[in-house]
This record gives C-alpha cells, sequence and structure tokens, in this order.
C-alpha cells in the first residue's frame, strides 16, 4: 500500500494546556487560565480568545461560531483546551 504525506498524521504533544471559564452574564463575561505551558504562547492566545468572546455570553448566537474558531486556533498552536460553562455540556462537546 502506498501512503501520501497528506494521510501520516503526527500527533504532536500539547505545548499548553487553557480552561476558558464562562464568568456569567455580568461583564466580563470571560476568562482564560493557563494550567501550564510557556507564558508567552498562553498569552497570544488568551488575547485572541478573549478578542472573540469579550462581548459574547454563552446563549448568543456568535458564539458558537467563535468557540470553533477559538478551538482551531488552539488546535493549532498545540494548546489543550478545556471549556467551563459552568454547567454539564450535553449536545456539545469539544
Amino acid at each position: 500500500m502506498i501512503r501520501n504525506m497528506s494521510d501520516v498524521v503526527e500527533e504532536l504533544a500539547p505545548k499548553a494546556h487553557a480552561r476558558i471559564v464562562y464568568q456569567g452574564p455580568v461583564a466580563p463575561h470571560w476568562e482564560v487560565y493557563a494550567d501550564w505551558g510557556e507564558s508567552k504562547l498562553v498569552d497570544s492566545f488568551r488575547a485572541r480568545a478573549l478578542a472573540r468572546l469579550v462581548l459574547l455570553t454563552e446563549n448568543d448566537p456568535q458564539f458558537r461560531r467563535n468557540r470553533e474558531r477559538i478551538n482551531r486556533d488552539a488546535e493549532r498552536e498545540l494548546i489543550s483546551l478545556e471549556w467551563d460553562l459552568g454547567h454539564p455540556e450535553e449536545e456539545y462537546a469539544n
């Protein structure tokens, strides 16, 4: 069997871990906590994530789209990501 380079997926270890916590309906709504990893990497990720979330509550229709963008950003930067919305999530697993 011949495999293309695009067929090979290398699992890389995360460089950091971040937790995004919903603070509630009163602004500021969100906080990003770094559990471990290089502070410069996490700080730049935090700034991008908060820019996407700053005016949104978890019920805002734009939240789901921005959450996906943040998840892709974390994946690209090799940051393992955890979301804490303050309640169990049944329909959406990240």
